[in-house]
């Protein structure tokens, strides 16, 4: 069993979808399926493998009865989870300060809901070694126009952030997770909208760029990033995930394996929210799972 981190998660799970439009009409991005699962398994799956146990989901009025009917209040995990509204898509480090009293003086990491993270260790040990500042991350990508992109000095030192640039100065996108301790907040709220009437998360981490308190990690090869906001994405997240899935006989983005390996709750906490899902392919993933913990603390 490992001990949960001292850092608390949030989840952006707002916004209009008008990317995956009409498919968002009858229910929002983050509650699409991604092969086997709703989209938001993904996120809420990296932050508990991180070890983090108190996380808030920030999402629309009109989303959050079905977000809570699905996740509720996160028990059946052994974790915490609360809810707060973005009425407007004002931007990320907006939502940021809507989760300025569940953050209080704790770092925190966000995370958007449609992002897809596979493989390594590289966010769990950022996340666990984290102290101050601010940590973003690096993947090398082959269209960084669409992305917020991350240029390095020739020390592999961040030198400079844009966001969607039209000429970018690296292959290198800036991925939807971020790490902040609890200034992120005070500057956020410092920011300005953007053309297009946001505060955007990249003018955020450029001010800790500017204070020389932003770490810049680059992903490892073999681990995945998936952006599943688009029609395409969404399609190639779900091919993506159904091979791992059938080649390596693990399931990625299942909560309830990952707070089981995190200790955050036991065999038999966990048993009856299993025994109430209906005959499926992920119950029986998880039937399987419970005996093979059963077996190992014998």
């Amino acid at each position: 069993m490992r001990s949960p981190v001292n850092m608390k998660g949030i989840i952006l799970a707002g916004g209009s979808g008008s990317r995956l439009y009409p498919l968002t009409e009858i229910s929002s991005k983050q509650l699409q399926a991604v092969y086997d699962k709703p989209m938001i398994y993904y996120p809420l799956t990296t932050l508990i493998a991180a070890g983090i146990r108190d996380i808030c989901i920030v999402t629309t009025p009109a989303d959050m009865p079905r977000f809570k009917n699905l996740l509720s209040n996160g028990e059946q995990w052994g974790v915490s989870l609360s809810y707060i509204t973005q009425p407007k898509p004002k931007g990320i480090a907006d939502a940021l300060i809507l989760t300025e009293k569940f953050i209080g003086e704790s770092n925190c990491t966000l995370i958007l809901g449609d992002n897809i993270f596979s493989g390594g260790s590289d966010i769990p040990d950022a996340i666990r070694t984290f102290s101050s500042g601010a940590t973003i991350f690096a993947y090398q990508v082959p269209d960084p126009s669409n992305y917020g992109v991350v240029e390095f000095s020739r020390n592999l030192v961040a030198v400079s952030l844009e966001e969607k640039p039209t000429e970018p100065k690296s292959n290198y996108a800036i991925p939807g997770i971020y790490i902040y301790d609890a200034d992120a907040i005070n500057l956020a709220k410092m920011l300005s909208p953007s053309k297009r009437g946001e505060l955007e998360i990249t003018d955020l981490n450029k001010k800790y760029l500017e204070q020389n308190k932003l770490t810049v990690c680059r992903l490892s090869r073999g681990f995945a990033w998936l952006d599943s906001g688009n029609s395409e994405s969404l399609h190639e997240a779900s091919t993506y995930i159904a091979a791992i899935e059938k080649r390596q006989g693990v399931k990625i983005g299942c909560p309830e394996e990952a707070s089981l390996v995190r200790g955050f709750i036991s065999v038999e906490g966990i048993r009856p929210s299993i025994e109430r899902m209906p005959a499926c392919t992920y119950k029986n993933y998880m039937v399987k799972i419970l005996h093979e913990f059963s077996q190992s603390s014998i």
